[in-house]
């Protein structure tokens, strides 16, 4: 259920009061479906679920689900600080019609493997819906190690990994400690390619956003074992993969999805609009994608 090119979506606001554009939402549904996405995480880290009001949080998890309506896979980003907290946001999610929750590491904290280990394995025996675990390092100041996701692996509700240390390395690592094969999800763009064809099954991608179909044609082609043809194509996004996290992530793919008229300038507080310096660099990787400003 859960491989290829994986969009982690905006979530697109109105610039005159930041309010999130739910219309836009519904649209950028559509266009990822036609586009060939494989499925959508809907309130992630690039879709600014840490500031977004808890209301509009449930509504842009039940509108993704209601809009797809099971044509591709829809994953809510459930992760919290707390353990409990973070039963209580997937339980709902699940209500909501979700095919799975993408549960981060505790960030802040710094819990030790140990405490990852239970984290999960309580989460896990609380809820039926499947269970994507989500290690980002660079964010949370944790790193879940391939050891600890191979004990978790057994749980027959944790189905996969979104690995965004960019170390592809780990997919051999993962592949041969967890006796219960899980999915393993690239959350790196820039080394999803070289992800796949180590063996993982696809990405969970920013990059998604604003050049769908060039990702969905890249994973598609490096699991059908065409390397070279992929490496054409990813070739095509390499400026993007780089240029999209000059600042920190959302803020340069939602500067570039405005530029093309995809949804309106605005972004949560504390994060604030693209820097003017790095406009020109983003312009000139969405030239090289091909992506009409």
């Amino acid at each position: 259920m859960f491989s290829g090119s994986i969009v982690a979506i905006v979530t697109p606001m109105k610039a005159s009061d930041h309010s999130v554009d739910f219309d836009k939402l519904r649209a950028l549904c559509q266009w990822h479906i036609e586009q060939g996405t494989s499925g959508i995480v809907v309130m992630g880290t690039t879709g600014e679920s840490a500031t977004i009001a808890e209301a509009d949080y449930f509504r842009a998890i039940q509108t993704v689900a209601e809009e797809v309506a099971g044509r591709i896979a829809v994953i809510a980003g459930t992760g919290s600080i707390s353990t409990a907290k973070t039963i209580e946001l997937t339980r709902k999610a699940a209500k909501l019609g979700v095919d799975a929750a993408l549960v981060v590491t505790p960030y802040y904290c710094k819990p030790s493997q140990k405490g990852l280990y239970q984290h999960f394995m309580t989460i896990a025996d609380a809820v039926e819906l499947p269970l994507i675990l989500y290690n980002v390092p660079g964010r949370t100041a944790c790193d879940l190690l391939p050891a600890t996701v191979a004990e978790l692996a057994g749980h027959k509700n944790i189905v996969a990994i979104k690995e965004a240390t960019g170390d592809v390395s780990r997919v051999k690592e993962l592949i041969d400690l967890c006796d219960t094969p899980i999915q393993l999800l690239s959350g790196d763009d820039a080394t999803c390619r070289e992800f796949i064809n180590a063996g993982g099954h696809g990405v969970i991608s920013v990059t998604a956003n604003i050049a769908p179909a060039l990702m969905s044609d890249m994973c598609r082609l490096a699991l059908a074992g065409q390397s070279k043809q992929a490496e054409i194509v990813d070739q095509k996004l390499t400026a993007l993969h780089q240029a999209l996290f000059l600042e920190a992530n959302p803020i340069p793919v939602k500067w570039a999805m405005a530029a093309v008229g995809l949804v309106e300038n605005a972004i949560m507080l504390p994060l604030t609009t693209l820097d003017k310096k790095f406009q020109p660099a983003i312009l000139e990787a969405l030239e090289q994608a091909n992506v009409k400003t």
